[in-house]
């Protein structure tokens, strides 16, 4: 890796085949990546698996409580999945200044690891989202498909909060608005058993028995990407054009007990991106939360994604 390229330049690639585990993304902000092989004959398109906010690729590749995660349900079902640790998260390399990191410095990172290993299946949660949608604007010929789980919308569609600490304190609980926060620059999030426990760790199908091993999973988080998430002062991660992506296959999935997800916001971000919406309840699938990958349904989500992926020929 030439670490003295200009910033924002791409990590030369090694040669294929890929190990057990490398590094990709750009030499300002490199990300670690887990590669489990795909384990049938015939493979078929990679997956690339994206974590949320205070999270890692821990959240796919095992849950809480002991199971294996989708990384190894994608991969017995013909699919390679690259699980990323975001810039400064997990065993990536550690940030300068992870509470100023920039929603876009991470899509760009993970844009360079989607140039190597596509055309891939893109797997976004959360605050991913609109990393995945900036990223299938830019490269559709990496981008063969999108599966967003509870997925940020992009900044387009979402209001301009006010660029005032106490004016959004006073939105925290509008669940219209995704129950929104404003946070100092200056030093990185934290999060407390509370907030998990409200927002992450809610769902009757969270694995409540394990949630001291989940805790142990969350991580410190760019104060500037929570900003940008609720598109304070709108500063939020756009797109030029949704038409851009009408030829890229969208599924987003949300489940009924995420606060900060309520059905109508998940579907509106269907409607603008041209996106499938799935309610796991519609489904017959209920009692999910923000992390269905991780639930103790966790196998039965993962079927469902890879049903859709089938019905498209993927």
């Amino acid at each position: 890796m030439d670490i003295t390229a200009p910033a924002g330049s791409r990590v030369v690639a090694p040669p294929l085949p890929y190990g057990r585990a490398f590094f990709s993304g750009t030499p300002a902000h490199p990300i670690y990546v887990d590669h489990i092989p795909a384990m049938t004959a015939r493979p078929r398109l990679p997956v690339v698996m994206v974590h949320g906010g205070c999270h890692t690729g821990q959240c796919y590749l095992a849950t809480p409580d002991g199971r294996e995660g989708w990384a190894a349900r994608f991969a017995a079902a013909g699919h390679a999945a690259f699980v990323v640790d975001w810039p400064g998260h997990g065993r990536s390399p550690a940030c300068q200044d992870l509470a100023r990191l920039p929603t876009r410095d991470i899509a760009e990172a993970l844009l360079a690891l989607l140039d190597r290993v596509g055309p891939a299946i893109l797997l976004v949660h959360s605050a991913s989202g609109p990393m995945g949608w900036w990223i299938a604007e830019r490269a559709p010929h990496a981008v063969a498909a999108i599966i967003g789980v509870a997925p940020g919308a992009p900044a387009n569609i979402l209001p301009v909060l006010p660029d005032d600490p106490a004016a959004v304190a006073r939105l925290s609980h509008d669940v219209s608005l995704g129950c929104p926060v404003m946070l100092p620059e200056d030093r990185p999030v934290t999060v407390d058993d509370t907030f998990m426990r409200s927002f992450w760790a809610n769902a009757p199908r969270f694995p409540h028995e394990a949630f001291a091993q989940y805790r142990l999973s969350i991580v410190p988080e760019s104060a500037r990407l929570f900003n940008e998430r609720f598109n304070i002062g709108g500063r939020g991660l756009r797109i030029a054009d949704p038409a851009a992506l009408a030829r890229t296959p969208i599924l987003i999935v949300t489940g009924e007990h995420d606060p900060r997800h309520p059905r109508a916001m998940d579907e509106a971000t269907a409607r603008y991106l041209g996106a499938e919406f799935v309610w796991l309840p519609d489904e017959g699938i209920s009692g999910n939360g923000h992390m269905p990958m991780i639930e103790d349904n966790s196998d039965v989500v993962a079927d469902r994604l890879i049903g859709w992926l089938r019905g498209r020929g993927l």
